[in-house]
């Protein structure tokens, strides 16, 4: 589903439990699209309530958003590979060395680091506003929403951390730590600023966003990295 067939942050919430509804609950996709569906719903709560300066805004950026990850399952169900940024997730998906937030931060890696400045780009183009100061202050109030769903998700993993031998939780913590969703979306910003104006020079702009989806794709690898003994495959929290 493309962000041109999205209408409606309704729309976006429906194929996200299409999706769900398709997935063995271990499946590493599964864990981030679980994830992000919540998050979807606090976002969509948020604009119900008047919680942004523009709803109308912060709705089509959602779409649009969500139209980007709706892609790259889209080829991976085709059989068709997912873009770089994306491929680490979708490569490990099914091993089961590693922990369920692992697959979730990776999720988060690929569509916070690379989607999210091509959302925000595009929403401003189809929208004939710059990413100026009103546009930067709904984008930081998300990060409210992010940081209300990232609290929910590690404290259903931390029961399970605690079960740990030692050995294996420094190992898991090691690679949690080293994503945070706030930094992420601050170099997401970055990116919306040297993208912006690249617009007006397609091949520029495609060889940065190659050059973009090349990067969150290292990262995505290290973060999906192998790190359970095989015994605890059945212990991982959803």
């Amino acid at each position: 589903m493309h962000a041109t067939e999205i209408q409606t942050v309704d729309t976006v919430l429906d194929r996200m439990r299409e999706i769900d509804r398709g997935l063995d609950p271990r499946d590493g996709l599964a864990r981030f699209n679980r994830v992000y569906l919540r998050i979807t719903e606090l976002v969509a709560a948020d604009l119900e309530a008047g919680f942004f300066h523009d709803p109308d805004f912060v709705a089509r950026l959602d779409q649009v958003f969500a139209g980007l990850y709706f892609d790259n399952v889209a080829l991976d169900e085709a059989g068709r590979t997912p873009g770089a940024a994306w491929r680490p997730l979708f490569r490990a998906r099914a091993d089961r060395a590693v922990c369920a937030l692992q697959f979730v931060l990776a999720g988060m890696n690929a569509h916070i680091n690379h989607d999210l400045a091509l959302a925000v780009v595009a929403t401003c183009a189809e929208r004939g506003v710059p990413p100026g100061p009103g546009v930067h202050a709904d984008y930081l109030r998300i990060n409210e929403v992010l940081a209300r769903a990232e609290a929910e998700v590690r404290r259903a993993v931390e029961p399970w951390l605690l079960r740990l031998a030692t050995r294996d939780a420094e190992a898991v913590k090691h690679i949690l730590a080293s994503f945070s969703v706030a930094r992420a979306r601050d170099m997401a910003w970055c990116a919306v600023e040297l993208l912006w104006p690249q617009r007006a020079t397609p091949a520029l702009f495609d060889d940065s966003v190659a050059l973009l989806g090349q990067t969150v794709g290292l990262v995505g690898r290290l973060l999906v990295t192998p790190v359970l003994p095989p015994d605890l495959a059945d212990e991982l929290p959803g």
